[in-house]
């Protein structure tokens, strides 16, 4: 039979072969669960598979065929790459060549997914050289078949010339950058399984350097040479096969090589490993939340003890004279690392636990701890009980790690890390690894808190001071800044217990102030700021700024300058900490608006609709003087306005929109002017026209169809009946200058109005992958306002293209007049609040109806 008939025949019945023996080993794992028989066994299939390809290939003896990589380990997952290395003796002729593309192409038919090369043993030892991930590949090369003499003629080059040092320090760093990849955290709402810090990878690395080191090839291996405990090496093992398991069910779902936790398949993957939601309402948490907490769980142990592993592989590669410096009763320094005078110092002496942290805090010098300490501290853990809690020592200790100048952020996060955090403080454990599922933190609750902590630290620091000037500016005159620390730490700690998580935390503060010894008017500050840590996000973001009663309002809340700023930090730090999606200029403009206006009404200066007038027209006048307008140019467009529209504009707005109007007070045509955000971002653009029932929804369509989002909307009519209508829009995925589009879209916004065609059809936009995992189930609210004049109307759902569009549709069928929009978007959740009004109102049984044609609107 020739050649291509022996492929070709090889093709038909190792195809049916694979396909059908790789469902049986799925079954197998579907009904044991047991995720190393099911790696083994498709390294098995393949193998087999493999040797009977390359004898249809007829390749000459000098030749073998290498598993590297995971194969090479002897694993396979599901929908992995078989990774191969085709070894020569000899550099390929025309015939082997041709023999060679006919394996690689007949593997591919069979439907395996490759990853293949062709190399001489030179080849192998010069790309290993030149290639860490070729060198890692090969030091886990296996024999699949072939010439064995060949392999072991590989073997023992690369072993010689394999340096175990350098190995070492290229896995670490490439290690370092992998983890700066996933920001340095294993907390990752959606966790990639295979490389996520703490996960497969971190253990593989453990193996990698050991093995290059010639110390051991398993964990059980690196206990016997006394590396880590047998305790340990069990964890390892326990946490690897958990993390294998994870990622065989991952791939089995989705039926690819996919490794990442997604939102999409938590709930599915927690199915088959049988965790059920429980609880309802408030209580209630979803299977993906055991799970994921089971997940973070595990990897924060791989954490550990990948740090001790890797620190003691090091001490044994680099080994150098262990001078230990003193520097207390219970520890020393070697070289920049702190280490425990004694295996047993934290047995003997448990208030060292948070003495460790304290002289971190308090030593510039101390940038980690040696692996004696990490693995004493590791397990010292469960020292911490009632008695140690209620330890006056211990609970002066933790006020000097939260008073410390320094270090403060490092020494939490390892504090929480090696669960010390989370034993002293019994609530915060329960916080650990809790998912939110709000569509706007992208953070575990603990690791939110741990964000926002960071960032008010980072307020304090000169050079990160040009990042939120104000708030550094603020926070180097607030005197016991660690008392915003303290509030920061208990703010969410209350979250997923059912209730508001507010006034929960707010008692857990209270009693941990009292516990510590804080005095009552410090009392007083954090207990507020937990309670309050919404207020000032919300007042300024959904209600009206310019109505001083809101103002007012907002002022009794906070009482003084000092609980103004206390809250003003920590609500900018928090906000922050969500996501870095959350965050803008505009939301920064609205906090720092509402935080001067409250510290001049806090400071006796009255906060009346007239006197902001005055000032209002008198700070425009000035600007538009500077430009060249004659001294009354203004008059015929002032003498149509009314107080609210000089209320709800700034000074530059009101200039920037008089210049533009001062010849076109009464145009029968559109203008259109747009300029460069204010704020920084996007772009501010000004509409009057002619008022029209459905101007809004018409202005809604266009910036939906141009993909911009409206980030706040203020709306005004003249007293002659013209619309004065301000947008700020922003693009988040426009990667060109916003100056370059300004004319553009003043002549199409201009052109859609003049057209007058029928308002497009509502199209729902695509939801993201996140809002389609996590629904909300949308709110509508129509209530009148306070002063019986307008009603207020809010809205909660999740966000999409077309949304505002489709509420601004709605709205003009029901011919009701809007006069303000407050739009706040929160990752992929909306909460807009309009401030609307018409005949149709008046109706009980029209707003009843007005709200159920919103709430289809708002159907996803």
């Amino acid at each position: 039979m020739g050649q291509a008939a022996l492929l070709d025949t090889a093709r038909t019945t190792l195809r049916q072969r694979l396909k059908a023996e790789r469902q049986l080993a799925f079954q197998a794992f579907q009904e044991d669960g047991k995720p190393e028989k099911l790696l083994r066994g498709l390294r098995q299939v393949v193998d087999g598979v493999l040797l009977d390809a390359w004898q249809a290939a007829g390749l000459p003896d000098d030749t073998a065929l290498v598993g590297v990589g995971g194969y090479g380990r002897g694993e396979l997952f599901p929908y992995s790459d078989v990774d191969l290395l085709i070894l020569l003796g000899q550099p390929a002729d025309a015939i082997t060549q041709a023999r060679l593309e006919g394996l690689v192409q007949l593997l591919w038919d069979l439907g395996l997914e490759i990853g293949h090369s062709i190399r001489t043993v030179d080849e192998c030892l010069s790309e290993s050289a030149a290639d860490i991930t070729v060198q890692t590949s090969l030091l886990e090369a296996r024999l699949v078949t072939g010439s064995a003499p060949l392999f072991e003629e590989l073997q023992r080059r690369y072993r010689d010339a394999l340096d175990p040092q350098a190995f070492f320090q290229a896995k670490t760093a490439e290690m370092r950058l992998r983890h700066a990849k996933y920001e340095y955290t294993a907390f990752a709402l959606e966790p990639n399984v295979k490389e996520s810090p703490g996960a497969l990878r971190d253990l593989q690395v453990i193996l990698w350097v050991a093995k290059a080191a010639g110390l051991a090839d398993t964990f059980g291996q690196l206990a016997t040479r006394g590396l880590i405990t047998r305790m340990e090496a069990r964890q390892l093992l326990e946490k690897e096969s958990a993390f294998k398991d994870i990622r065989i069910r991952l791939h089995l779902h989705t039926k690819r090589r996919e490794d990442r936790l997604v939102f999409d398949v938590q709930t599915a993957i927690a199915g088959t490993l049988g965790l059920t939601a429980s609880g309802e309402g408030p209580d209630a948490r979803r299977a993906s939340e055991f799970l994921m907490q089971r997940y973070y769980w595990a990897a924060k142990t791989v954490t550990q003890l990948n740090t001790i592993l890797l620190q003691n592989i090091e001490a044994q590669l680099f080994p150098q004279p262990a001078v230990a410096f003193p520097i207390s009763a219970h520890f020393t320094q070697v070289g920049s690392l702190i280490d425990v005078v004694a295996d047993d110092t934290f047995e003997k002496h448990p208030s060292a636990i948070l003495e460790l942290f304290v002289a971190m805090t308090e030593r510039r010098e101390l940038k980690g701890l040696s692996a004696r300490a990490t693995r004493a501290l590791w397990h010292a853990r469960t020292l911490i009980d009632e008695a140690f809690r209620a330890d006056p020592a211990n609970k002066a200790l933790f006020l000097r790690v939260l008073q410390a100048p320094r270090g403060l952020v490092h020494a939490l996060r390892r504090m929480n890390e090696f669960g010390i955090l989370g034993r002293y403080l019994p609530a915060f454990r329960k916080i650990v690894g809790q998912m939110q599922h709000d569509l706007f933190h992208v953070y575990t609750v603990d690791q939110h808190i741990m964000m926002v902590i960071r960032n008010l630290r980072r307020f304090t620091m000169p050079e990160h001071a040009h990042e939120y000037p104000f708030c550094s500016q603020l926070i180097a005159d607030f005197h016991d800044r660690w008392l915003l620390y303290v509030a920061a730490l208990f703010h969410d700690i209350a979250k997923g217990r059912g209730g508001d998580h507010s006034k929960l935390g707010m008692d857990d503060a209270r009693q941990f102030c009292r516990d510590h010894g804080i005095n009552e008017e410090d009392t007083e500050l954090v207990v507020f700021l937990v309670e309050q840590h919404l207020t000032m996000s919300t007042v300024a973001q959904k209600q009206d700024l310019s109505d001083p009663d809101v103002i007012q309002a907002f002022a009794a809340v906070v009482r003084d300058e000092r609980h103004l700023t206390a809250l003003y930090l920590l609500t900018v730090a928090d906000i922050r900490g969500t996501s870095p999606k959350v965050w803008n200029a505009w939301k920064a403009k609205l906090l720092e608006d509402l935080y001067k206006v409250t510290l001049r009404v806090l400071g006796g200066e009255p906060h009346s609709a007239d006197r902001e007038l005055r000032t209002r027209q008198k700070e425009a006048l000035a600007t538009l003087r500077l430009f060249g307008l004659d001294a009354n140019a203004h008059e015929a467009l002032w003498k149509q306005l009314d107080v609210a529209y000089f209320l709800r504009h700034d000074a530059s707005d009101i200039a920037w929109q008089t210049r533009a109007l001062v010849d076109k007070v009464d145009s029968d045509k559109p203008v259109v002017k747009a300029r460069l955000a204010p704020i920084g971002e996007g772009l501010q653009v000004a509409v009057y026209v002619k008022d029209q029932p459905d101007l809004f929804a018409r202005i809604c369509s266009y910036f939906d169809r141009k993909n911009f989002s409206i980030l706040d909307a203020k709306i005004h009519t003249t007293r002659h009946g013209y619309a004065l209508d301000s947008f700020l829009v922003a693009d988040e995925n426009f990667a060109g200058s916003y100056r370059d589009i300004i004319s553009l879209i003043e002549h199409e916004l201009c052109s859609q109005l003049l057209s007058q065609e029928a308002l497009p059809p509502l199209v729902r936009g695509r939801l993201s992958r996140v809002a389609r995992t996590f629904p909300i189930t949308p709110t509508v609210e129509l209530r009148p306002d306070e002063r019986g004049q307008f009603h207020v109307l809010s809205i909660a759902a999740n966000d999409r293209m077309g949304l505002l569009y489709a509420i601004a549709s709605v709205l003009a069928r029901y011919r009701l007049n809007l006069h303000t929009a407050k739009i706040m978007t929160l990752g992929e959740r909306v909460e807009d609040v309009f401030l609307i009004d018409g005949p149709a109102l008046n109706n009980p049984r029209t707003q009843v109806q007005l709200e159920t044609d919103l709430l289809d609107a708002l159907k996803i």
